[in-house]
């Protein structure tokens, strides 16, 4: 089990409180978990907060809103004739989980989802779900050990954001070009590590496009060893990687069973990378 809290606000402080109407407490919560957890109408406040904590912001249709849980512990609950005020605290060792990863866990996590309305990720509410989160989460690669070599962002992924991870060499100069053509084409935006300097150390502001790209690149031309040690990590994390080369020999045995583009670096063949590319990011943005 454990506790869903919906705001209608974003998730900024590592602690913080909330107040809910009492009867939007238990909202979207089973029978049997509701007599379980509210006896007798009443709050088994010790057993409720004895249980992991999910704390989120309503889904919107608002880019500018983004919906993004935490996970976390309640550690106090009070009343008052009309509300209850609830107070968290965060696991700021656990990075935000977008609503939509959630809400695609559905089925496992016991929410309620319905087309129009009054669900589980549009209502403000307290819910108990009968599932356990936390396996949920290691079992979906949603939550995972922090590497000790860098850091993991807590930025959520951008869905507009193709990374791409090649050689920084004036020679892949018409590549790049390409490729950000074919990522305008089907409205993403093309990055890669030398157009931000967010971080002294260079490994993080990778790890950070790596990490937060709805689609990551990676031009394994020329058996690069930066760009291999990047492209494990964009699997590692789970990410939508498309593999290009110039050669066959550039590919890694241990990659070579996975589909990847070939190209030639000439005007034709950079023409027929970049339809390539477009139609594999569209293929990508489908699911």
């Amino acid at each position: 089990m454990f506790n869903f809290l919906v705001t209608g606000t974003s998730i900024t402080s590592p602690r913080g409180s909330l107040t809910l109407p009492r009867g939007r407490v238990l909202l979207h919560t089973s029978e049997n978990l509701v007599a379980r957890y509210a006896p007798n109408g009443t709050l088994d406040e010790a057993n409720l907060m004895a249980l992991p904590l999910i704390i989120t912001n309503e889904s919107t249709i608002d880019p500018a809103l983004p919906a993004v849980a935490r996970v976390g512990t309640i550690t106090k609950i009070g009343r008052d004739a009309k509300d209850y005020h609830v107070e968290y605290i965060l696991d700021l060792d656990i990075p935000p989980i977008p609503n939509p990863v959630l809400e695609a866990l559905a089925a496992q996590l016991d929410f309620v989802i319905r087309k129009r309305g009054f669900d589980d990720f549009h209502t403000n509410h307290w819910a108990v779900k009968d599932a356990d989160l936390f396996r949920v989460l290691f079992t979906e690669s949603i939550v995972r050990r922090r590497p000790t070599i860098f850091k993991l962002p807590e930025e959520p992924v951008d869905t507009k954001l193709v990374t791409v991870m090649m050689p920084f060499d004036a020679g892949f100069n018409g590549v790049i070009t390409s490729l950000r053509s074919a990522a305008n084409a089907v409205g993403m935006q093309c990055m890669r590590a030398d157009n931000i300097w967010d971080d002294d150390v260079i490994i993080q502001d990778v790890v950070k496009l790596i990490s937060t790209a709805r689609v990551v690149i990676c031009d394994l031309s020329g058996k690069n060893a930066n760009v291999f040690y990047e492209t494990g990590i964009a699997h590692t994390l789970g990410q939508d990687v498309i593999l290009i080369a110039q050669h066959e020999s550039d590919i890694p045995f241990d990659l070579r069973h996975i589909r990847h583009i070939k190209y030639l670096p000439n005007e034709q063949g950079l023409k027929k990378l970049e339809e390539q590319v477009s139609t594999r990011l569209q293929d990508l943005l489908k699911r």
